[in-house]
């Protein structure tokens, strides 16, 4: 990207900032780094340990989980260590190889939760198609499908060039101005048209949700309990959350591939630097919303985190009398 004429994708560039800055960005992204793996590890072992949560629909959530881990695992370290360093002097592939990964995470992610949105529309809107269209193998298709998908919307930056390191937030990372079509394109496939899709999910179950509690919800439409309107809340907070700390980023990315001489000079760096962190800070917030809002991953993570061994008796003992179907995320 160019900034008041001066090219920053160099893997060489240094910028020169107060120390309180690197500091501050070095701390929020180790808290990051270390709640999102420490909060996504609780929710695959949740799902895996808790017969209750072991169903078709959290195959999305487990899935999802993956999804935030990759970039904890791998690019988020090798940014912590450009931060401290004050540049990239981990090589070409390790740059290459981390802003791949880290497109991959956030595709992931909103195709992740696309699929979790119709899932959940299926699930209350056409409930009795739902175990026909989410059986256990139909659920870990979708899935696979999902991550294929993600791979392969991924790869092209491979061939456009657009995976540089930018000094200012100090990671290999997509680049704005590389192709203004592709960056456009990117906007729009990867993020604006799913957003489409979930908002339109999400306002069909509301418009249902709506129509129950005022009755005049058709006869031969199966009842929507307190346990489905609770869960749909969660993964729609997740949702919106998303929205919220991608947004930034990826207006901004339009904005510059739209008219980059006009509109680049304009966008200060600490906006640029906010948006990205922002969008980082995201991968560690799903576990977190799951805690807070259902009542069984509460549960299991603590009994994970305080008593294992009495976790696991005491799922043993509630596990097969509850039917899979209305215990999604209760």
């Amino acid at each position: 990207m160019v900034i008041n004429g001066s090219h920053l994708n160099s893997s060489s560039a240094v910028l020169y900032r107060p120390p309180w800055v690197t500091t501050t960005l070095g701390c929020f992204l180790i808290f990051t780094i270390v709640v999102d793996i420490l909060g996504n590890l609780l929710v695959i072992f949740s799902v895996y340990r808790n017969k209750k949560l072991r169903n078709a629909g959290n195959i999305f959530v487990v899935s999802l989980a993956v999804a935030d881990l990759v970039v904890a695992i791998y690019p988020y370290p090798l940014v912590l260590t450009s931060i401290f360093h004050n540049g990239w002097n981990l090589g070409y592939v390790h740059c290459q190889i981390s802003g791949f990964l880290m497109g991959v995470s956030v595709i992931g992610s909103i195709f992740n939760i696309t699929g979790i949105a119709i899932n959940r529309y299926c699930y209350i809107c056409h409930s009795l198609k739902y175990d026909k269209l989410y059986s256990d193998k139909n659920s870990v298709c979708y899935v696979m499908l999902i991550w294929l998908l993600t791979v392969v919307a991924i790869v092209p930056n491979l061939f456009v060039g657009s995976l540089q390191y930018d000094p200012r937030v100090y990671s290999c990372t997509f680049e704005q101005s590389a192709s203004s079509a592709y960056t456009i394109a990117v906007v729009f496939f990867h993020f604006i048209l799913p957003i489409m899709i979930v908002t339109y999910c999400y306002l069909r179950i509301w418009i249902l949700v709506i129509q129950v509690r005022r009755r005049v919800k058709p006869d031969n439409r199966p009842k929507i309990t307190p346990h489905d309107v609770r869960n749909f809340v969660t993964m729609f907070v997740v949702f919106v959350l998303f929205a919220v700390c991608w947004a930034p980023l990826n207006l901004i990315g339009l904005a510059v591939a739209i008219k980059p001489q006009v509109v680049v000079p304009l966008i200060p760096e600490w906006l640029f630097v906010s948006s990205y962190f922002m969008a980082y800070f995201n991968s560690c917030l799903n576990a977190i919303v799951y805690g807070v809002l259902n009542q069984n991953f509460r549960r299991e993570y603590k009994r994970i985190v305080w008593n294992t061994d009495k976790g696991i008796v005491h799922q043993r003992g509630e596990g097969s009398t509850v039917p899979v179907k209305s215990t999604w995320l209760t």
